[in-house]
């Protein structure tokens, strides 16, 4: 098991990426702060099947993003754990479409405050135990829109391409302290967000472009999060790897 005996934070536990990633980090051994907008019976059910099949410790952690207090208190309730974080996955986001003429300045503050403010909140609180302990992970989820520029979403466009800036600064800082940052940049991904988000007739006219002629499936993502997590990629820091089936 390539996670044995580490402790994960994933954000946006409950569905799509987040939600493969849970799974496929309690497979490899990790102990889990699974933090979720919001804690409901099918989410416990979910960790109590994943700690009894795997053996793994999972932590349910309530935490909205767009709510820098709960954030916060999320944070604490993490640290209060007193055990020692290795690997840090932002994954949690929101998504937005509309013109840039049309696209208001609060629209382009909460895409800010939800796709990179938090994240850099967090990311501020748990690398605390990591340069501590002298060593970590930290994976941010962006999207391959912050690199290309997709027409019709400005303020995501931007949110994701300000995250693929920061985690490159960041790397730099940390790497001192044998601190791994990295970003993945996924693809078209079979989530409720890119369904709910993305007209069939925009999806169906990036598949026919790509070299695999398919989107990706969450799992495939989680198994990216899952390499740049572990030892495999010990000497891989400040990168941008698009996971985006050849677009």
């Amino acid at each position: 098991m390539l996670l044995s005996k580490k402790t994960a934070v994933i954000t946006g536990c409950n569905k799509g990426i987040g939600k493969a990633v849970l799974e496929e980090f309690s497979q490899n051994g990790a102990n889990i702060f699974a933090c979720t907008r919001k804690i409901d019976d099918e989410f416990n059910s979910l960790i109590k099947n994943l700690q009894d099949k795997n053996g793994n410790s999972i932590y349910p952690i309530q935490m909205d993003l767009s709510n820098e207090k709960d954030i916060v208190e999320g944070a604490k309730k993490i640290i209060s754990r007193e055990l020692p974080i290795d690997i840090l996955i932002n994954n949690a986001g929101a998504v937005f479409s509309s013109i840039f003429q049309m696209t208001s300045q609060s629209k382009f503050r909460e895409m800010f405050d939800i796709n990179f403010h938090s994240q850099i909140l967090l990311t501020q609180f748990m690398i605390k135990s990591m340069i501590k302990n002298k060593k970590g992970k930290i994976v941010f989820i962006s999207s391959s829109s912050g690199i290309d520029g997709n027409e019709g979403r400005s303020a995501y466009v931007a949110s994701k391409a300000a995250i693929i800036g920061q985690a490159k600064v960041l790397s730099r800082e940390v790497g001192r302290y044998n601190i791994n940052v990295n970003t993945i940049a996924p693809g078209l991904t079979n989530t409720d967000m890119m369904k709910n988000n993305t007209p069939d007739k925009v999806i169906n006219e990036v598949v026919s472009k790509l070299s695999l002629k398919r989107i990706a499936e969450p799992n495939e993502i989680a198994n990216v999060a899952l390499f740049l997590s572990s030892k495999l990629s010990d000497y891989i820091t400040g990168q941008v790897i698009r996971v985006d089936g050849g677009m």
